[in-house]
């Protein structure tokens, strides 16, 4: 049978939705584009950025979405399913943070809504096997961007099937195991799945996913399996990792806990594909024993400077360590600098105040729920000068690691970063901490050619608008950045080859998985500002962190390995 001319009927109808979301049209064979807004609430009686830039927004052309975001494709690639997934997240994030005060929200489902209605999508088409773009490990934060790139088209269901147009015969591609069910998740090889429906006082039918099961289990076609773990920072949610490829062995009937029938489905893992969720059963054993990570040579390279102790391991070439440095959590200044102007606020600062930490922001807090929104020129955290310091918000950068790292051997890149956490695209990752250079010290005995001196000096166009939301999207007009014309008042050059953190271990890549951001604590002219590194995507654990070189210190071949590539950076 041949399982890439299977017609897809609309097999999987959606459930019920939360209060005020619109359901969004089923994937078809030929998707158009729907025309029409998605109407977003916005906070009452507060100024958003379209109402305090439509003065100077209504001069500038306005951006067509479509020059920002690849519309609705049967086949995707890498490229196009990180866009839809990158602008995806911008636009939740900015959901969030403009609809802070709203009870029961939900600014995933309203994000997608919006990007299905304005057909931000890909892989629309249904297939069995894997899906172009996607690689397994991968993880995403929410059901729903599994259906925006064609991992898992239900929202709610737990298994996605479709159903030749000839034999009228469903066939199953893809399942999530979540908890949901009495689920025995095995080792990472074999998953006893659950069937779905019922209740604790109703038996399981043999129909739509159960029955696509069923026969898939006869016809031996490949099912996509997507495991929901526990989120560490967020005990109440899920994290999404796709497994990969397994095949269903057997099926049977079985009582639940409550005495129904349900059916039992036998799923064994392809072999030969990358590891995934091995890995996260073998980070929970280093957590628990970290005397039990293989190649483990030191448990904590800060000797206790960090919260969180950093490892280092080598499995490489044996106990080669990384050459002797000072670690520090933050910056070392040659010389005095001015200090920041602080705000008065009482508590935590909070959006559209007189707080002149927000205003110098453009009246939104940088952050909702600690995640970067936007990136942009500079971000203004509130500092020690502040009189909200050190319990505001505003100071997410200021608080050292929160995230498992890792320092190891890479094979072909001297030392290389990694997380043991999976870590959410906006993410607070370090800074980059050293010796600052000053006028003074570039002609004295300080080297500012040395490969790890970060050289941050000329900023007029180092960051993009790729990375956020798309303000159209939500009837806001695109407005400009209020930090845009940001000059320091000298130089950024810091150099980490004597001391530093973290993150000087981070390679670069053509492709990067990490963004820097210049931040300053409080407001203050005179202030050196601070690199900071946040997450440019979900960031799967035991991935190499890596950022862009490009224009930040000296050239060099490069030895990424991504598609994208440019033999040189720097």
């Amino acid at each position: 049978m041949d399982f890439d001319k299977l017609e897809v009927v609309d097999a999987t109808p959606l459930r019920s939705l939360p209060p005020g979301i619109t359901p969004f049209p089923p994937p078809t064979s030929n998707p158009t584009p729907v025309k029409g807004k998605v109407s977003v609430s916005k906070r009452k009686n507060s100024k958003t950025p379209s109402s305090k830039t439509t003065s100077s927004a209504k001069s500038n052309k306005k951006i067509k979405i479509s020059e920002e975001v690849r519309l609705s494709s049967l086949e995707g690639d890498s490229a196009s399913v990180s866009g839809v997934l990158m602008k995806f997240d911008a636009l939740r994030r900015r959901l969030l943070q403009i609809g802070n005060d709203e009870p029961n929200q939900r600014p995933d489902l309203k994000a997608g809504t919006i990007m299905m209605s304005n057909g931000f999508r890909t892989n629309t088409r249904k297939r069995i096997g894997g899906v172009p773009g996607i690689g397994v490990g991968d993880i995403f934060y929410f059901r729903i961007e599994t259906c925006l790139v064609g991992l898992h088209t239900p929202i709610m269901a737990g298994i996605d099937y479709l159903v030749s147009k000839n034999a009228e015969e469903p066939l199953a591609v893809s399942i999530v195991s979540s908890g949901g069910y009495e689920d025995d998740v095995g080792d990472g090889k074999v998953l006893i799945y659950t069937g779905q429906g019922g209740n604790v006082s109703t038996d399981q039918k043999l129909e739509r996913g159960n029955l696509a099961l069923e026969k898939s289990l006869h016809r031996g076609n490949e099912v996509r399996v997507i495991r929901g773990v526990k989120d560490i920072e967020n005990p109440n949610c899920k994290v999404y990792m796709y497994d990969g490829l397994y095949k269903i062995q057997e099926s049977w009937t079985d009582k639940s806990k409550m005495g129904a029938a349900v059916f039992k489905y036998k799923l064994v893992r392809i072999p030969g594909q990358r590891e995934a969720f091995t890995i996260w059963k073998s980070i929970q054993t280093w957590r628990n024993n970290i005397s039990s990570r293989p190649g483990l040579i030191l448990q904590d390279i800060t000797s206790g400077a960090e919260k969180i102790p950093v490892s280092l391991v080598n499995e490489v070439d044996g106990l080669t360590k990384p050459p002797q440095f000072v670690y520090v959590t933050g910056l070392k200044h040659s010389r005095t600098t001015e200090s920041s102007i602080g705000c008065s606020c009482q508590g935590t600062c909070v959006p559209n105040s007189d707080c002149s930490c927000i205003r110098a922001n453009g009246g939104d807090t940088p952050y909702a729920n600690g995640v970067l929104v936007i990136q942009k020129s500079v971000v203004h955290e509130c500092g020690p000068s502040c009189s909200c310091y050190p319990d505001c918000s505003n100071q997410v950068s200021q608080n050292g690691l929160k995230l498992r790292l890792e320092v190891f051997k890479t094979k072909d890149k001297g030392w290389g970063l990694r997380s043991w956490d999976p870590i959410r695209a906006g993410t607070f990752i370090c800074e980059y901490a050293g010796e600052v250079i000053g006028k003074d010290d570039r002609g004295g005995g300080a080297n500012v050619d040395d490969e790890y001196t970060f050289n941050a000096t000329n900023t007029e166009n180092y960051y993009s608008n790729e990375w956020n939301y798309v303000p159209e999207l939500i009837e806001e007009e695109r407005h400009m950045d209020s930090n845009e014309k940001f000059k320091p008042s000298s130089p950024i050059m810091i150099s980490a080859k004597k001391m530093g953190n973290v993150s000087r271990f981070m390679n670069h890549s053509c492709s990067p998985n990490v963004l820097w951001q210049l931040v300053m604590h409080g407001k203050s002219k005179d202030s050196f500002p601070h690199i900071m590194f946040y997450a440019l995507k979900h960031i799967p654990p035991m991935t190499e962190l890596t950022y862009n070189y490009e224009n930040c210190g000296l050239k060099k071949r490069c030895f990424c390995g991504s598609s994208n590539c440019r033999s040189y950076f720097g």
